[in-house]
């Protein structure tokens, strides 16, 4: 057998290993096997590493975990102070009081952080509570102001239907104390913010309406004023007249024809009268006496005749208190008075020629004021008078039946002018009453809010105070610890393999010669070198457990420590 004890490379060296023989020559199938056999993963290749790095790797784990770990508690503490605060519903039902204010709880939250979060607002905290003054080094109000903003945290709370219902308010602060101070602060800046913002919107909204119900009162009252002036100016032709007017034309043009009728009938008893008294002259002039009376009486008596007939045909068509029909009895009467007095008259001229005095007779009959001739002339007197008056009243009629005739002529136009005002008059009508309906609404849910009946904010969750810091999460880098100690110990492995010369596997002695191997004696271990083994195993077992409890020691400080 030909032993080869050690086998010199530029980068390895061989280590204690069995000694192997080797060939010049392999087959081809011994070539394909070693290399399917190099190319998959060495399983003990690696758990010797493993067996032989357990201790370093178990001291690196460990100063990993512990550098991570003990960063932690070498860092500031941070300690956050939190309120939950519930977004409260109305009292009242929004069918009894519709709120004026908007619905919006996102954007009026967005609001009221934008107006707290303020630099003013800010300052007067930062101010009043002496935050940020253990800072090292010069700082700005402008620093402190930012940096308190980056301290303080809103988040909200839906529900199933992605409605706001509630938020919580954060603020973190190196002292515990400090934090709850600040969260009490914010979260009453918040409630007061929000009632005076919806208070602030809500009497707005009313101004805002009692100012447009001005205006569309002010509107409204003009438009009255010109619908009144058109009424008044145009009075007797607007359109709700014109069944009154049709009515009154109806009544003139009514009136008109008995006037023209009674104008017609006096113009009749005019001549009537004036042949009377021609014939009586006439009797008089040629001394006719009695055949001259006497030629009077049929014409009388036919005019009687005439007048009766009229009445009767009068009568069938108005009531005995008509005008025309009393006029027509009074008529009759003077008429039989005259026909009285003419055969009065034809006695007493007999009798006047029986003592034969002719002028004597006409003296008497010129003197005599109740003589038929002082009748007629009197009569005449009265038809003239009332012949006047009738053709006044039929003027008068006349110009009041084309007056109401040009007013039904102008009703169209009157029509449509007053349309044009009453459209108007309607929209703003029933703009002011609208108006005055929400403004009536407005200042109920104005009242509702200023006795703090609508939606409000009220804590939940008073500001807490923190016990254990929120950062740094000593729990949480206790985890981290580990998995940073797993690749610390991983790298420290790989550097010492790398820097490692001597060879550990057939692989790699494979890789050095250039033949194959045949067969390999196994090793043969002292006494010496099984104690150092059993010291080695002891030891590992005595730094894992020293890892072990200092690790669950260290989570247990982390945990009940934060």
């Amino acid at each position: 057998m030909l032993g080869v004890p050690r086998v010199v490379s530029p980068r390895k060296e061989l280590v204690r290993r069995p000694f192997v023989f080797v060939a010049p020559k392999v087959t081809e199938m011994t070539e394909d096997f070693e290399e399917t056999t190099s190319a998959s993963f060495d399983l003990p290749y690696y758990w010797g590493m493993i067996g032989r790095r357990y201790l370093q790797f178990v001291v690196a784990f460990f100063a990993g975990w512990l550098a991570v770990w003990g960063s932690s508690w070498l860092l500031p503490p941070h300690y956050k102070s939190g309120t939950l605060i519930l977004v409260e519903q109305p009292t009242m039902p929004k069918d009894y009081v519709t709120p004026n204010i908007s619905d919006d709880l996102q954007a009026r939250l967005q609001s009221i952080t934008q107006q707290i979060l303020s630099r003013t607002r800010l300052l007067h905290i930062i101010d009043e509570l002496s935050l940020y003054s253990g800072v090292h080094g010069p700082i700005t109000a402008d620093d402190k102001v930012e940096r308190m903003r980056k301290d303080i945290a809103i988040e909200l709370v839906r529900d199933v239907q992605n409605k706001i219902t509630a938020f919580n308010i954060f603020y973190s602060a190196r002292d515990p104390h400090v934090a709850q101070r600040v969260t009490r602060e914010l979260t009453n800046l918040f409630i007061n913010e929000n009632l005076e913002a919806r208070q602030q919107q809500s009497e707005d909204t009313t101004k805002f309406l009692e100012g447009q119900l001005a205006n569309a009162r002010q509107n409204l009252a003009e438009q009255e004023m010109a619908i009144r002036q058109f009424r008044m100016q145009h009075v007797g032709e607007l359109p709700t007249q014109l069944t009154t007017n049709l009515q009154i034309l109806g009544g003139l043009q009514s009136q008109l024809q008995i006037e023209e009728d009674a104008l017609n009938s006096a113009k009749q008893q005019h001549v009537y009268l004036e042949t009377l008294q021609n014939q009586y002259r006439t009797l008089l002039s040629a001394h006719g006496g009695q055949t001259g009376t006497q030629m009077g009486l049929p014409a009388v008596e036919q005019e009687l005749d005439r007048l009766k007939s009229e009445l009767a045909d009068i009568s069938a068509r108005y009531t005995q208190d008509h005008p025309d029909v009393r006029k027509l009895k009074d008529q009759i009467a003077n008429t039989e008075k005259i026909r009285e007095q003419i055969v009065a008259d034809i006695k007493t001229q007999s009798k006047s020629q029986a003592h034969g005095s002719l002028d004597k007779l006409q003296e008497d009959v010129d003197l005599n004021q109740s003589s038929p001739m002082a009748q007629i002339q009197s009569q005449l007197q009265a038809n003239h008078i009332e012949i006047k008056n009738r053709e006044e009243a039929v003027e008068g009629l006349r110009k009041k039946v084309n007056d109401y005739q040009a007013r039904l002529n102008q009703e169209p136009i009157r029509e449509q002018q007053l349309a044009d005002l009453t459209r108007g008059y309607d929209q703003s009508k029933a703009t002011y009453d609208e108006l005055l309906k929400k403004k009536n609404e407005s200042a109920m849910a104005t009242s509702m809010e200023l006795l703090q009946q609508g939606e409000r904010f009220r804590i939940l969750d008073p500001p807490s105070l923190p016990v254990k810091p929120d950062f740094p999460n000593r729990l949480m880098f206790c985890g981290l610890g580990l998995g940073a100690g797993l690749l610390v110990g991983i790298a420290v492995i790989a550097l010492l393999e790398a820097l490692d010369d001597r060879l550990y596997s057939e692989r790699e002695l494979k890789e050095l010669l250039p033949a194959s191997l045949i067969f390999e004696i196994p090793m043969i271990s002292s006494t010496y070198d099984a104690q150092v083994a059993r010291r080695r195993m002891f030891m590992q077992w005595v730094a894992t457990a020293i890892v072990v409890a200092t690790i669950m020691i260290g989570s247990a400080v982390s945990y009940l420590r934060g």
